[in-house]
């Protein structure tokens, strides 16, 4: 006989995600083991669907010999969900695990300005910007002569959106010039940069003032600065970077600067709204400078943002059309109907609703006179627009086609088709299906989850020819039916052959799941459980109900092999026999772990310790016998109020019962007794008192049964031995063994 041991797929320490950093080699761990040894496949979950990786299509993926995953060069579009699966072919085992990949990229960081000028004693401020990126997201802290900045009334520390930190200093002193550092930190690296502050007595902008322009139009912003020696004032345009010195156009011709004598003024023809933002004016001197910002407003008539021009509703259906306006300054919006000007408290079948920049016109049709052109009209003192739209009678969907019907049994069938052609200029709420046998009258519906086009036919009868046929459906109504399609479910038949799965019960018993495959179309009845040992010939015989997904068998003999034929039975008739193999172990003396099996882990530690203030009494008996000292030979003397001396120990232990009976305590009384004083049993048996060669503590003989209760193990027998359970499966399924 030969024996054949497998292992059970397992995945070890699979870990959860797996980070690494971006750009390096990942390695991403599934530890998988079994006998035999597993294939492993590894997926990309994207979304609901899961892809193979292949190094045939993913040349950067590579599959190890150790069934580890290595992505070269990872990147942070390979983040995601990956799966990976283990099978053995053999018995046909499967298990997967899903790792989360998660891509570590290290920060980078940029800085929109480095170097800041400022000047001392006049109560400025300035604010580096540091735009880091990374993931996870950067930490960023200023440092400055080694030291890490903290917030306080000097330094003003603050974290904005897309990445932006700040730092500004306030009140600056000539002290304050020098370095600063950004540093950028997250688990994938760190970066660091470098900004400056020179702190001078510099020129001192006295004059520059926020400015409003209209589109089209010219716009004229001054700058005034003063110092010693007089400065040069320069421009920089916030939006592009672009800057402006005396005398300098722009490539286009519309930006002019003219100045002297520390005034400055920018002159911009044939304002744009590109033209919009901040502008930064820069005083110099040979000693330093001065920097101030302003913003440049741009007014300009209404635009509109809306580019539905068409809606579509039918009588009692109200609907909103929507008018966004953008504009400076903000528009007021004004609706008609035929050149009359709905008001806006609305009319019977007319409501306006209004926000900034958006006006909703609520129309529920009451007649075909309802339909037809709207005018919105948007207005500011810089001008004014009009948008037209048009309200059209909405119509019911066409039919859908190509009616296909697929996955047929003898009680389901599955039904795809395609979607019409034509809405009906109102989205599609869901499908109808009609479905009836051909020989009645009565259709029967069912609606599609939202707009699938594939539904479900349950309860259907065996071996019978249905119509079908599908409608969609919109908030108009109902469209027309497809073309009619008939089909015929399968007649029914005897059962499909039940799965097995096998593990070991309590004591002499067995556990066989049964998994219901195909059950040819009606319940199946009761599985016939037939099962034997390898030597015997007559097979014993087990009925299950076919609602149990198991049957248990009991009782049987130890270090055997069983063999089992399972078959499944419906009223039409049985199936063929699924085969399955176990082999039941060597008789366990005693399962090592029974004993504290159903106790938690406070009760096992509360045993632990009681256990272990009895060696100590024990322990402290034995002394006070022994050796005249430990606790209780304290308090005995305590209690006695009397000194004793070395004359022996027969006197001392003596005087010490004496003690304890004169003076009535409770306490327990210690007494010496020579060989013919032992104590007995009731029985007259002796009582075996502890000695010199007695061990402290002696195992306590509890009486061990098996779990049928037929047998007691003796304490001094105890053996424990450890069994694997081996089961040899003859038919492949698809349960995990």
């Amino acid at each position: 006989m030969v024996l054949e041991m497998y292992q059970k797929l397992t995945f070890r320490n699979v870990r959860s995600p797996q980070e690494f950093r971006h750009d390096e080699a990942a390695e991403v761990v599934c530890d998988v083991i079994a006998s035999p040894a597993p294939a492993v496949s590894w997926f990309y979950q994207k979304g609901f669907r899961s892809m193979e990786i292949t190094e045939e299509h993913y040349s950067r993926f590579q599959v190890l010999p150790n069934n580890n995953l290595q992505i070269h060069k990872v990147t942070k579009a390979d983040e995601g969900m990956y799966r990976c699966e283990a099978r053995v072919e053999a018995r046909g085992e499967i298990d997967f695990v899903d790792i989360e990949l998660v891509v570590n990229v290290p920060p980078v960081l940029s800085v929109l300005q480095q170097a800041f000028n400022a000047t001392a004693d006049y109560q400025e401020s300035v604010t580096f910007t540091c735009v880091t990126s990374g993931s996870p997201d950067p930490e960023v802290t200023w440092h400055r002569k080694g030291q890490q900045l903290e917030r306080s009334e000097q330094y003003v520390l603050n974290t904005m959106e897309a990445g932006r930190s700040t730092l500004t200093i306030r009140n600056i002193i000539q002290g304050d010039g020098g370095d600063y550092t950004c540093r950028a930190t997250n688990k994938a690296g760190a970066e660091e940069r470098e900004l400056f502050l020179k702190v001078f007595v510099q020129p001192h902008i006295t004059q520059l003032r926020n400015v409003t322009a209209v589109e089209g139009s010219a716009a004229m912003i001054s700058c005034v600065a003063e110092g010693e020696p007089l400065p040069e004032i320069s421009w920089r345009r916030a939006n592009d970077g672009q800057s402006f010195a005396d005398g300098d156009k722009s490539q286009d011709g519309r930006v002019d600067v003219r100045g002297r004598h520390g005034k400055s003024m920018l002159t911009i023809s044939g304002v744009k709204l590109t033209d919009l933002g901040r502008f930064d004016c820069e005083a110099l001197s040979r000693i330093g400078g001065h920097q101030k910002s302003m913003f440049l407003d741009i007014e300009y008539m209404p635009k509109f943002q809306t580019n539905q021009t068409i809606f579509y509703s039918w009588e009692g259906n109200p609907i909103n059309i929507s008018c966004d306006v953008k504009s400076n300054p903000p528009a007021t919006m004004l609706w008609r109907r035929e050149r009359l000007t709905i008001s806006a408290e609305g009319t019977a079948n007319t409501r306006i609703h209004t926000t900034d920049g958006k006006s909703l016109l609520e129309v529920t049709p009451v007649s075909d006179r309802d339909f037809g052109r709207y005018n919105c009209t948007a207005r500011n003192n810089i001008g004014v627009k009009y948008q037209e739209f048009i309200l059209a009678q909405a119509d019911v969907p066409s039919n859908p086609y190509s009616v296909r019907l697929s996955a047929m049994s003898q009680r389901i069938a599955t039904v795809t088709f395609m979607k019409p052609d034509s809405h009906g200029g109102v989205p599609i709420g869901h499908y109808l299906v009609n479905y009836k046998d051909v020989g009645s009258q009565d259709w029967r519906d069912v609606k599609s989850h939202g707009v699938q086009t594939i539904v479900l036919l349950t309860g259907l009868e065996p071996n019978t020819t249905y119509e079908v046929r599908v409608a969609a459906v919109n908030g108009k109504g109902q469209g027309e039916f497809s073309h009619t399609e008939s089909f015929q479910t399968l007649p029914i038949r005897e059962p499909s052959p039940p799965a097995v799965h096998g593990q070991r019960g309590m004591g002499k018993a067995y556990r066989l799941g049964l998994v219901k495959q195909d059950d040819g179309g009606m319940p199946i009845v009761e599985y016939i459980v037939k099962y034997k040992t390898d030597k015997e010939e007559q097979w014993m015989t087990k009925l299950v109900s076919g609602q149990h997904d198991f049957a248990l068998l009991q009782p049987l003999q130890w270090n055997t092999r069983y063999e089992v034929e399972i078959t499944a039975r419906n009223v039409k008739g049985l199936s063929e026999p699924t085969f399955y193999q176990f082999f039941m172990p060597q008789k366990p003396d005693i399962i090592a772990d029974s004993l504290f099996s159903g106790l938690g882990l406070g009760p096992v530690v509360g045993l632990g310790l009681v256990g272990f203030l009895l060696v100590l009494v024990v322990v402290d008996v034995s002394c006070y016998f022994l050796r005249q000292c430990g606790l209780l030979m304290c308090i005995t003397r305590k209690l006695c109020s009397k000194k004793t001396t070395t004359s022996g120990k027969s006197k001392e232990m003596e005087e010490g019962k004496a003690a304890y009976l004169g003076d009535g305590s409770k306490d327990p009384i210690v007494e010496m007794r020579t060989e013919e004083e032992r104590i007995t049993n009731h029985d007259g048996s002796p009582v075996h008192e502890p000695n010199e060669t007695t061990p402290l503590t002696e195992p306590e003989k509890l009486p061990l049964k098996e779990e049928n209760g037929k047998e007691t193990l003796k304490a001094d027998m105890i053996e424990i031995k450890v069994h694997s359970d081996n089961s040899i499966h003859t038919k492949q399924d698809d349960s995990k063994a």
